[in-house]
């Protein structure tokens, strides 16, 4: 087992390493913010003494060297554009992605479960047909596009639900809805396959010629074990909610980090961007370790065959 834990753990330092990497050689593909942010009548030695006080001057290895040197350290610059440091104006936005992330997630699995093991238990139905359906649209659908036809359905059209902005439990339904309803398809498809797997199984019939209730069977001892699978998808989840949440809250005008990052791309803030992305990309690896070291204990036999 320490020897499967320690070789997530070193996996997961190196794909932020080369997140790092990634991050900070393209974020500078789009140019020198400087030509952005200085005004046009600015002169060559502003803007030299602008260029070396920032760095932009060294070589790019150079800057990438120092960056992870104060990123250890927990420093990932200062903003270009905003009086503030990157990640104190990640730590600002963060809430609110979490937020609309988490009820967006709750959402997913209170639609997607009960669909997912009766379209299983009634294979072959209108039912398990009806599920098939939500599946397709909900893979197919782009999330912008369904916040935008929400937006104009509930906002414009019957006026139920404010268009945008935050300040109350209704400017969250439809970000949640428009970010989480592809998960509802993947959760939903998930779970139908494990369960018919699971509603084969020599015990569950055995469970059947026992006189367990149906009901019984069904949402205790099969969804137990159908949910393993499901479960590893959930680390996957997280992390695409919060980084898929960068398009909703642009449609919304939701002020998470994902908007943020909009915003720093706009303004090449590079420190910003990079601790935007960084912070997504600690987040969606951590997730994932969660999950794995969760699924060695839920099945020994990965630990074994890794």
């Amino acid at each position: 087992m320490r020897r499967y834990l320690f070789i997530r753990v070193l996996h997961s330092l190196i794909t932020l390493l080369v997140v790092s990497f990634l991050v900070f050689g393209m974020g500078r593909l789009s140019g020198n913010p400087l030509d952005i942010l200085l005004p046009e009548d600015a002169t060559e030695e502003q803007y030299n003494r602008l260029n070396e006080r920032w760095g932009f001057d060294r070589p790019i290895v150079v800057q990438y060297l120092k960056f992870i040197q104060n990123a250890l350290q927990g420093d990932l610059g200062e903003s270009l554009v905003k009086p503030d440091s990157a990640m104190e104006l990640v730590a600002q936005r963060l809430p609110a992605t979490f937020q609309l992330a988490l009820f967006s997630l709750a959402i997913s699995t209170i639609i997607a479960v009960p669909i997912g093991v009766l379209a299983a238990v009634k294979r072959d139905t209108p039912l398990d047909y009806f599920g098939k359906i939500i599946a397709l649209l909900g893979q197919s659908v782009p999330s912008f596009w369904l916040g935008l036809m929400l937006m104009w359905i509930f906002a414009v059209q019957l006026g139920w639900l404010p268009a945008s902005g935050t300040g109350s439990f209704k400017h969250m339904i439809m970000p949640a809805i428009a970010l989480g309803w592809f998960q509802v398809a993947a959760v939903m498809r998930l779970l139908r396959s494990s369960m018919l797997d699971v509603l084969d199984s020599e015990y569950v019939k055995m469970a059947r010629i026992k006189g367990l209730p149906e009901r019984k069977v069904v949402w205790k001892h099969c969804l137990r074990n159908a949910a393993i699978g499901p479960l590893t998808y959930y680390g996957v989840i997280a992390g695409i909610l919060l980084t898929g949440s960068v398009i909703t809250e642009q449609v919304f005008q939701w002020p998470g980090t994902g908007l943020l990052a909009i915003e720093a791309v706009r303004n090449r803030d590079f420190p910003v961007l990079q601790a935007v992305i960084i912070v997504f990309a600690g987040i969606f690896v951590v997730c994932n370790l969660i999950v794995d070291i969760l699924y060695a204990y839920l099945d020994p036999r990965i630990r074994y065959s890794t």
